[in-house]
């Protein structure tokens, strides 16, 4: 059996990571039939267009898509690639695990913690309007729909992997209406799971919390830019973004993507670090049923943290990005 997969392979330092990431996953036997297309300003130049058609129609054929980076303009230009996916393809759930791997100094060893962000409204949507000259408004939508579709998603993934707590993420005490519209969603959907412990915590007391003391959370869900903010701050307790994978999950679609920056001024030096895409796409391998890969991946990965010899130079190492895929290649075929 073979997997089609709609493949992004990004700028910057994108395609480096994701060849890399590529030659991998190929490595584990298991066969991929990869549709691969540029976007943003690439895309552009090319197509007129920075999502080009014919991406939105692999998407739509192969329902999986893996991401690298993008570069997002700030305060201009085009609008943001992933907000634009996550609308198009109803990617309503931003799933993020924040776990440490081997041999990398925090101030935090053994995290384990999982962030569910709604992906689809809120302010993060960036529905924004000039009222007058030099009076900007920007509106947060807040719905039962997506409010209660988000939280029964967190809360299956509670039940279905031993999960045992839940806090909703929030800023009800200021936006009574739009937030406590969110909380009444997610106490409505707590209540049919009562082995699940249910709590709440107000955004800023929440990252204060978090930096004094990760260990007292085990999955917190939360609206569009809260998630954002929280899953950055939580990828600094194992080692920043470079670490940690992504996931846009919706019912008929999911995308996995690296969420650090691009890093052109490192791009096509054979420096950067394929680790965050990499665990995104351990997350594409179980969502595929391909466990046993995943499995054997994520311990090749580990034991080249562990042994150190061919870590990037961003955490000490001095191994090129080609040589790090080569190393956990070889861990993968190793008999140990």
């Amino acid at each position: 059996m073979s997997h089609k997969v709609t493949l992004i392979p990004g700028d910057g330092i994108g395609p480096e990571v994701t060849n890399a990431v590529v030659r991998i996953l190929e490595a584990t036997g298991i066969r991929f039939e990869w549709e691969t297309f540029s976007v943003g300003a690439e895309a552009f130049e090319k197509y007129g267009e920075y999502i080009p058609k014919d991406l939105i129609a692999s998407l739509e054929r192969t329902r999986v898509g893996l991401k690298g980076p993008v570069t997002t303009p700030v305060g201009g230009g085009f609008p943001s690639i992933n907000v634009a996916l996550r609308k198009k393809f109803e990617l309503y759930a931003n799933f993020r695990p924040i776990r440490n791997l081997p041999h990398i100094p925090t101030r935090y060893p053994d995290v384990d913690l999982i962030i569910v962000r709604e992906n689809t409204e809120g302010l993060y949507s960036g529905l924004e309007h000039e009222v007058v000259p030099g009076v900007v408004e920007s509106l947060k939508v807040i719905t039962e729909k997506a409010s209660t579709r988000i939280a029964k998603f967190a809360f299956e993934y509670a039940r279905k992997n031993q999960r045992k707590k839940i806090h909703a993420i929030h800023k009800a005490n200021i936006m009574k209406l739009s937030d406590g519209l969110f909380l009444r969603c997610s106490r409505a959907v707590a209540k049919d799971y009562p082995e699940i412990t249910y709590a709440e915590h107000i955004v800023d007391n929440t990252c204060m919390q978090l930096v004094m003391n990760p260990y007292q959370y085990d999955m917190l869900v939360m609206e569009n830019l809260y998630g954002d903010i929280l899953s950055d701050l939580c990828a600094a307790f194992v080692g920043g973004l470079g670490f940690v994978p992504s996931a846009n999950l919706g019912d008929e679609c999911a995308v996995f993507e690296a969420v650090h920056g691009s890093a052109p001024d490192i791009a096509g030096k054979n420096l950067a670090n394929p680790t965050a895409l990499l665990r995104s796409a351990l997350l594409m391998v179980r969502h595929l049923g391909e466990y046993e890969a995943s499995t054997q991946i994520r311990n090749a990965l580990e034991r080249v943290y562990r042994h150190r010899e061919k870590l990037t130079r961003d955490i000490g190492g001095q191994a090129g990005t080609s040589e790090f895929a080569d190393a956990v290649i070889a861990e993968m075929q190793s008999p140990s």
